[in-house]
């Protein structure tokens, strides 16, 4: 088959499955660091992280361990040992640079081509501070990332970037960080809902803030490990994010009732291989009673299938098991330990933002 007959071939699937075109082909992801400091490939954590500022049994410390993706701060003490209880989304990268006065003196760049689509420049309006969210389309999905605590913006809302431009100063705005923690708090994000809008009015009332952000409000983004995706494609340049979230823990399954195809796939299709793969699923997975996703233990989406028991709302099929609540080890999400588990509140929360408002596509014949 030559390569224009397999194009061909590609958009006809597109087409029949409702799997929206990319606005670029694929390609290798050759992604620079947002800024100069490279520590990271040097196995320098300390020279690569900013540290935090940890008071735990009445010592403080100042563990470099704490700007790392994933669940490293607020200790807690259990009968089986100190678990980490919050979960950093992001990389907290320290500045190289500074002035005589302390100041930061960092650019933060583009990591690869994309489009600025979000500008934050009302620091007191976000905990991120003033950040900038950047649009790129990998292998025909949309990621975004999220480069926050900036000093300054130098782009606008709907400019194109190529990799490398100057996105902004690093910094210290935001909640909780000074001129002596300044760094970039970066992020490389899945967009979950395009209907965030309608969620975030279900759940917060007016005396609250209004969501200043719209769908690239930091909610509504679901942050990937970061530091090692670039580990990874230093050792494997030819890696795809797909590929790369593969290797994730499967931590809890939630099953949801079939209300049509989530908004989440029309972005992210290879996340159900059985809506495009015969040789995964065979019969209508549009058909099926329920969805089943899989999460990484943050709560990140990894995965959806069809389910073919109904259920009549979210519920728990599968957990990692622990004697410690799974309130300290999921980001809040699930409560329970051992074999006695449930969705919290804000468990529930976060399935009605992935599955809300789901959009039926066409009726295919079954495979």
């Amino acid at each position: 088959m030559t390569a224009a007959q397999r194009w061909c071939c590609l958009l006809i699937v597109c087409i029949l499955f409702g799997c929206g075109m990319a606005p670029a082909a694929a390609q290798s992801l050759r992604l620079i660091l947002p800024t100069d400091n490279d520590a990271l490939f040097d196995n320098d954590g300390p020279g690569f992280y900013m540290y935090t500022d940890r008071t735990f049994q009445g010592r403080r410390s100042r563990p470099w361990q704490g700007g790392q993706y994933g669940f490293v701060r607020n200790a807690v003490e259990t009968d089986h040992g100190i678990v980490y209880t919050r979960f950093h989304e992001g990389a907290d990268i320290k500045p190289v640079r500074r002035d005589r006065r302390n100041e930061p003196l960092d650019a933060v760049r583009a990591i690869d081509e994309g489009t600025v689509v979000y500008v934050n420049n009302v620091e007191r309006q976000s905990n991120y501070g003033k950040y900038v969210v950047v649009e790129h389309w990998w292998d025909g999905s949309p990621y975004y990332t999220l480069s926050a605590h900036l000093n300054a913006v130098y782009v606008r809302e709907g400019q194109a970037v190529k990799q490398g431009d100057r996105l902004g100063l690093l910094g210290y705005t935001g909640v909780g960080i000074n001129r002596r923690r300044a760094h970039v708090h970066f992020e490389i994000n899945l967009l979950l809902n395009t209907s965030m809008d309608n969620w975030y009015n279900d759940y917060f009332n007016e005396n609250r803030d209004p969501n200043y952000h719209g769908i690239h409000s930091g909610l509504n983004m679901a942050g990937l490990n970061v530091p090692d995706l670039y580990l990874a494609l230093r050792n494997n340049p030819t890696l795809t994010i797909p590929t790369f979230l593969e290797w994730e823990e499967v931590y809890f399954k939630v099953a949801v009732p079939n209300e049509g195809r989530l908004d989440l796939l029309q972005r992210y299709p290879w996340m159900a291989p059985a809506l495009y793969n015969p040789a995964v699923y065979h019969g209508d997975a549009d058909a099926a009673f329920a969805w089943e996703i899989s999460f990484a233990q943050s709560g990140f989406p990894l995965r959806i299938d069809p389910y073919e028991r109904a259920v009549a709302e979210p519920v728990v099929t599968m957990i990692k098991e622990s004697p410690i609540s799974y309130e300290l080890l999921t980001n809040r999400l699930i409560e329970g330990s051992g074999d006695r588990y449930e969705l919290s509140k804000r468990g529930l929360r976060h399935i009605d933002l992935l599955t809300r408002h789901a959009h039926r596509m066409p009726h295919r014949v079954a495979w």
